[in-house]
């Protein structure tokens, strides 16, 4: 390994200010079957993976009410509950599935409703400590999705609240009727379309979760992270990973697999100290 001169990355965040979160969770759109759509092919893996992650010391779950649909909070359940002391797990509604990989847009209250609903009977919760608003509807008055949040919260269906792929602005928006936790937008080392969003987070102690954070194939990329990986013994995802935990105390990692053996790989990135030297390297790619 190369001399470790960066600074150790947090290894929990306190969501809400209240929730205290190991960074490294789990993102469960994966133990869905393909194209985001129908069961598992091995359900009883995904039922390991779930188990699993817990027993790593993962204790953030993210999930959606559109994962399969159903059937990735259906799965949490089977494998999780009674849920352990601690285990928080986020889900999300505002997206419907028309198909494999089809994603209509869809955050009209009652629609929502209809959808937090049906998170918590699936989760057998009474309150979700985390509910997500996948994405902002253009069809409806953004107004009108956040008094529906606002309400459901006031009537203690959902603890905190959190947004997906929104900009400062309407961070900023939302935040007029409602206390944001976190935002989830996509984000890696390749990737920085929300470069503003993340300073944003940092600058209002805000959670914030990157999605698809194992660099989205950009060759130079792929090349950097892996000759950095054979410095480490490690692989090109793990210093992806590794990368976002460096890069800000706010970011919350969510990667997602339907293996076992892929889940403990992602978790052995929290070990992995990445030098000084080799976070500019990275740090570039974005520029």
């Amino acid at each position: 390994m190369t001399n470790p001169t960066s600074s150790a990355p947090a290894k929990t965040f306190a969501l809400g200010g209240e929730l205290s979160v190991n960074r490294m969770g789990y993102g469960a759109m994966r133990i869905t079957g393909d194209g985001i759509w129908g069961p598992p092919r091995d359900h009883a893996e995904a039922i390991r993976v779930l188990q699993r992650a817990v027993e790593l010391g993962i204790n953030f779950i993210d999930t959606a009410d559109s994962y399969g649909p159903n059937v990735s909070e259906e799965l949490i359940a089977e494998a999780l509950h009674p849920y352990a002391p601690g285990l928080i797990i986020g889900t999300k509604g505002g997206l419907l599935r028309t198909g494999p990989n089809q994603w209509p847009i869809d955050a009209s209250p009652n629609h929502l409703r209809e959808a937090l609903q049906g998170s918590l009977e699936r989760l057998k919760l009474s309150r979700i400590d985390l509910y997500q608003l996948h994405r902002i509807d253009p069809e409806v008055p953004f107004e009108q999705t956040l008094e529906f949040l606002q309400r459901a919260q006031e009537d203690g269906l959902i603890r905190h609240i959190g947004l997906s792929e929104v900009t400062v602005e309407q961070i900023q928006q939302a935040q007029r009727y409602v206390k944001v936790v976190s935002v989830q937008n996509m984000y890696s080392v390749d990737n920085r379309k929300w470069e503003a969003e993340l300073t944003f987070c940092e600058q209002q102690g805000l959670a914030f979760i990157p999605w698809y954070p194992l660099a989205g194939g950009n060759e130079q990329a792929l090349s950097k992270l892996t000759a950095i990986g054979e410095q480490y013994g490690v692989s090109k995802q793990q210093v992806a990973l590794s990368w976002l935990l460096h890069r800000s105390p706010n970011i919350l990692l969510i990667p997602g697999t339907s293996k076992v053996s892929h889940l403990e790989e992602n978790v052995k990135a929290t070990d992995i100290r990445l030098s000084a030297e080799d976070m500019a390297s990275l740090e570039n790619l974005g520029r």
